[in-house]
């Protein structure tokens, strides 16, 4: 008999799992200074373990996503869990900038078998605009966690060294693995496919692809302008690391009341025409910043920057659910085919955006522009 469970309980618990990729990421941002000193590297080589994270959080969802169709939601985001856990605790223990990008990459692969786990979940429960609703009220909650990562973050580096900040990760998994154990519901239906036939029917739908992609492309852009928002603020406008906090969490405050602007567009609006309109305003916003980025200030920074990242609103749960409501039954397999996407491509996209050399914003502004220009194509041919 399966466990029955609250929804808004359901809501946060899953929030919580998917959680792990922003954590992981934006608690580590303010360290990368201290990082960058403690090896005497460069701060450009700290910022590459970024995309490295990306790209093993994109290997653990090739595995992940057979995991949870094979073995279950519940399973799979305990073993990913405590994966997490281990590999993060070893960080603490690097010699040198290599050594951490090594663990970086295994605390993202067992994170990336964790949060395949949170959408497909979602899936085996709702559909349709149900669905984008459901993603959108997670994406809410999830919210929470780019917005006080930092500030964690901050406030670890401020009493304790950098491996503090992974202490606190490895503490982070292991309470998310005791309450995934203890309360999360199995609801996935065990499908006989072998794991090459279920990536067939997914990767064969080109009408669930193309969301995906878009998906993708605007988490690229996305992870271009949070790779740089300690070289923004810290570095180029001097703001100090214990108020970081504060200009990064802006941009979060803005999605979390975007987020609930899309609830409410939902209930006159098609997802597939939200999505469009959010990528159009992108455009418009990328175009003022190139037009700004020899001469903008501070304030002028954070108005763009904010208004850029608040239409993940609009995109990520809608492009979520137009793309899983095509597959009931390979739902774990299906995220994770777009968390390949989401963060593979996302990694290729801002390592190749990270690695010119730039001492202004011309880089991030054309990047953040073209992207978006090149998902309007995407969109065009996908029906309404």
């Amino acid at each position: 008999m399966k466990k029955s469970i609250n929804h808004i309980y359901l809501i946060i618990l899953l929030s919580v799992l998917s959680s792990v990729a922003p954590m992981g990421v934006d608690t580590y941002l303010p360290s990368i200074p201290e990082i960058a000193k403690y090896f005497d590297i460069s701060t450009n080589k700290v910022e590459l373990s970024l995309s490295i994270f990306l790209i093993g959080f994109a290997v653990g969802q090739v595995f992940g996503g057979p995991l949870s169709d094979r073995y279950g939601r519940r399973i799979s985001s305990i073993i990913g869990l405590l994966g997490y856990a281990f590999f993060s605790f070893l960080i603490i223990f690097s010699g040198n900038i290599y050594e951490l990008w090594v663990y970086r990459f295994f605390e993202a692969l067992f994170g990336g078998i964790t949060v395949v786990n949170a959408a497909a979940a979602v899936r085996d429960r709702f559909k349709g605009e149900e669905a984008a609703k459901v993603f959108s009220l997670i994406g809410l909650v999830r919210s929470l966690a780019p917005l006080l990562a930092p500030v964690f973050g901050a406030a670890i580096i401020h009493f304790f060294p950098w491996e503090g900040v992974f202490v606190f990760l490895t503490i982070y998994a292991l309470v998310v693995a005791f309450f995934v154990y203890k309360d999360l519901p199995e609801s996935y239906t065990y499908v006989k496919q072998s794991v090459f036939e279920s990536y067939k029917v997914v990767l064969s739908n080109f009408t669930a692809l193309k969301p995906m992609f878009v998906l993708a492309i605007n988490f690229g852009a996305f992870f271009i302008i949070i790779s740089k928002t300690s070289f923004i603020y810290v570095e180029h406008f001097g703001i100090s690391t214990d108020i970081f906090p504060l200009f990064f969490g802006i941009n979060f405050i803005m999605m979390m009341i975007m987020i609930k602007v899309n609830l409410n567009l939902l209930k006159k609006y098609k997802a597939i025409d939200i999505v469009k309109v959010a990528i159009y305003f992108q455009i418009v916003v990328g175009a003022i910043f190139l037009m700004l980025h020899k001469d903008i200030n501070l304030f002028t920074m954070v108005v763009i920057l904010a208004l850029y990242m608040s239409t993940m609103a609009f995109i990520f749960g809608n492009c979520m659910a137009l793309a899983l409501e095509h597959f009931p039954k390979n739902a774990g397999v299906a995220s994770g085919v777009i968390g390949v996407l989401q963060f593979g491509l996302g990694a290729l996209i801002s390592s190749i955006a990270l690695s010119f050399e730039d001492s202004g914003f011309f880089v991030i502004a054309f990047s953040v522009t073209v992207l978006a220009i090149v998902n309007t194509f995407i969109l065009k041919s996908l029906r309404n």
